[in-house]
């Protein structure tokens, strides 16, 4: 099991998290689903609840901040100084929307947009690196950005963190990988057949050992399937929503493998 104990190279996605408006609900829909277990981490820290694999840090899920807040997962890249990439994000047509703010003993942090309206977050880890476990059966194995403006982002975020891009066979003509420091690490393209009037956002994948006993699962827990389990060159995947309509992929190995 891959596992990571050191800070996050800069600019690397490190940490996927989620607020809701009932965290109960949000751990018994996702424990199941992706094969999370839970720790509270207090009522200091919101009763935030860190999802684990195998005791290992994968991803969190906390309170709305406020009535009538919409869920949805977001990403954070890794920062060596999160007040720096604050300004780079302003400098260069993004918003900060929250932050630059420490989390006590863990991190500093802030929220942001893109120039194309998606929303990220940045951590600078300080007690806690981010995400423990990856590229696993419950772990984030992927992120896509689905842009409006791909072009304009794909500027943007060379801007801020450096990330350089490869085309990528069979994909649409706006879609490439993003590279830090040469390794691949994600994907950012077009907004890739979402439903009108969606705005510009990241979206997470997740491992998991069985994408349709998962997708049963969901469907079971209160979620709804946007696309079925479906075999691609890049392995099985869904595309889901949780009971509170926040939108995430599962993956895993293809149905013939």
């Amino acid at each position: 099991m891959p596992t990571r104990e050191t800070p996050w190279p800069a600019g690397t996605p490190c940490w996927v998290d989620i607020a809701v408006p009932d965290v109960k609900a949000a751990t018994e829909f996702y424990g199941p689903v992706i094969g999370w277990s839970f720790f509270d981490s207090g009522e200091d820290f919101g009763h935030f609840n860190i999802a684990q694999t195998d005791g290992k840090a994968a991803a969190g899920i906390g309170p709305i901040m406020q009535e009538g807040q919409p869920s949805a997962w977001t990403l954070y890249m890794a920062s060596d100084d999160v007040d720096a990439t604050a300004k780079l994000i302003t400098d260069n047509g993004g918003t900060v929307l929250a932050g630059p703010m420490d989390i006590a003993g863990n991190g500093r942090m802030l929220v942001a947009l893109d120039p194309t309206g998606a929303a990220f977050g940045v951590w600078q880890a300080m007690g806690q690196v981010g995400i423990e476990v990856y590229n696993e059966p419950g772990s984030l194995v992927w992120e896509d950005a689905r842009l409006h403006d791909p072009a304009a982002a794909k500027r943007f975020y060379s801007a801020v963190f450096g990330y350089t891009y490869q085309p990528v066979e069979g994909a649409p003509e706006d879609y490439d990988t993003f590279c830090v420091n040469g390794e691949i690490a994600g994907g950012m393209g077009g907004m890739m057949g979402a439903a009108e009037g969606t705005p510009s956002h990241w979206a997470p994948y997740f491992g998991v050992a069985d994408v349709d006993a998962s997708v049963a699962t969901a469907e079971r827990g209160g979620g709804f399937v946007l696309m079925p389990a479906t075999d691609t060159p890049f392995g099985r995947m869904a595309i889901l929503t949780d009971p509170f309509g926040a939108v995430f992929s599962v993956h895993g190995q293809n149905s013939d493998q």
